[in-house]
């Protein structure tokens, strides 16, 4: 499994919507549950897979209409990234505001 070269608020959402549901999520679900749109949702679902993190496969069920579903869940040590990635998680806002210190001016 490959460390990730940039973890955004889109792929910590992505994460945390498979690191919660416990089984495999279809792409759609994904989106819906995320709240990102489809054009950053999939890339960061390509980059997870390409780097291990997750696995995919296609759904098997001929019966249902529409296009076939295709599954996304965490691998073993995808789950234990994830989880670390979620926790130590903080957007850019949040890390210049705490590296800004008042200073106090006494006369």
């Amino acid at each position: 499994m490959e460390q990730l070269s940039r973890v955004t608020g889109a792929t910590i959402a992505v994460l945390t919507v498979l690191a919660t549901r416990g089984e495999p999520c279809w792409g759609l679900a994904v989106i819906k549950a995320s709240g990102r749109p489809a054009g950053s949702v999939y890339p960061i679902l390509e980059r997870l897979e390409t780097a291990g993190w997750i696995a995919s496969h296609w759904e098997d069920d001929t019966s249902r209409s529409g296009p076939r579903r295709r599954y996304y869940e965490l691998t073993d040590e995808g789950a234990l990234a994830a989880r670390a990635a979620i926790v130590s998680f903080r957007p850019r806002d949040a890390v210049m505001k705490s590296a800004v210190t008042p200073r106090v001016v006494t006369p």
